[in-house]
This record gives C-alpha cells, structure tokens and sequence, in this order.
C-alpha cells in the first residue's frame, strides 16, 4: 500500500530503482483488483448461484406434493426377543429424528405405507405429521426454502470473493518476491566488480 501511495513521489526520483517502480504499479494494481474486482467477482457468483438455486426450488416445489402421514408403529420395533429388551434397544437407539411406520395418501388418491422419519414427539402410533412425496407417492425430503437457497447462495458469493482476493494477493506477492531477487542479484554484481578495491587509495579516479 505505501509503495502504491509513493508511486507519484518516485516517478522522476534519480534514486528511484526499475523495479521499485514496477513493485509500486504491482501494488496499485493489487489495490485496484481488490476494491474492484474481487467485489465483483463475489457478486457475480453469488447471482448466478442464486438464480440456478431457486430454479431447483421452483422445480422441486412443482414436483413434490405435500400431505399427512400417520404413525402406525416404530419402524425398529422386533417381534423376536423379549419386550422388555426391545424397549431398551428402542430406547437407546432413538433419535432427534427417530424411523416410523407410517401411512399416507398418494397424489392418485392410493394409501401408501412405508418406513420415514419424524420428529421424536410425533413418532408414537396414531400421530400425524407433515409429509412430502414426489408424483408417484413416494416419501422424498421436503423441497429447499428460498431463503435456504439464498444463504447457500451469499455463502457461495462470498467464498469466491475470497478465494479470488487470496488469487491475487498471493500473485502481488510473487512479483514482489521475483523483484526482490532480481534486485539482491544487482547488488551482489555490483558488489562483485567494486568490492576487490573498496577502500584503495584512488579507486574511481
């Protein structure tokens, strides 16, 4: 950023090296794409991933049909071993989400039963909870919320806003580095053909 700044100052300094210009411009540059570029680039693929994710949402809220299902048992539930054992496994091996049993309605009009999931406080027999299938009555996940859609979207923005801000630092870096060897080279020349005489008595004249 200084080198940006200075880089009026050095334009006609007599001490002002090549690459002390160029590692000035590189700076600039860097600044530019930073403030500019990378913005955009975050922008642009947060739009676009916006716009593909809510193309899934439309699609996926024409082709799924939401309904009621009813709980007819624990899908875990065993007709072998003792049921004071079967209470204990089933006990254990609940969860958030636990399987059920459950019956519902087609988008035909057929009944339908199958093994999904519910949450723990509508999981026992008769209970009813939301369900959503495809055309063909299956039981598939619910379609995604627009607002889902737009979080997955800012979050994609902002990786690639990242990402390319990392691209270009990591590039600014570089060039720098590339001058600063070029430079140590120069100087190590320079002292190679003065340093056997530095020092001597008429060295220069």
């Amino acid at each position: 950023m200084r080198a940006a700044i200075g880089l009026w100052r050095w334009r006609h300094n007599p001490l002002c090296r090549t690459t002390d210009l160029i590692e000035a411009w590189v700076a600039l540059a860097a600044v530019l794409l930073l403030c500019l570029a990378v913005p955009s680039a975050g922008w642009a693929a947060g739009t676009w991933a916006n716009a593909s994710l809510q193309r899934s949402v439309h699609a996926q809220e024409r082709e799924r049909v939401a309904t009621v299902a009813r709980v007819v048992r624990a899908a875990d539930t065993g007709e072998a071993g003792p049921a004071g054992q079967r209470a204990v496994e089933t006990a254990g091996e609940r969860r958030l989400r636990p399987a059920v049993v459950a019956t519902w309605t087609a988008p035909d009009g057929t009944p339908r039963t199958g093994t999904v999931t519910t949450r723990r406080e509508l999981a026992d027999p008769g209970d009813r909870f939301p369900l959503w299938t495809d055309r063909a009555g299956r039981a598939v996940a619910p379609p995604m919320r627009p607002e889902t859609a737009r979080a997955h979207a800012l979050i994609a923005g902002i990786t690639v806003a990242l990402f390319s801000g990392f691209l270009v630092e990591s590039a600014r870096r570089a060039v720098v580095h590339r001058l600063a060897r070029r430079r140590y080279a120069r100087l190590d020349r320079a002292w190679a053909q003065v340093g056997p005489d530095w020092g001597r008595t008429g060295t220069g004249s």
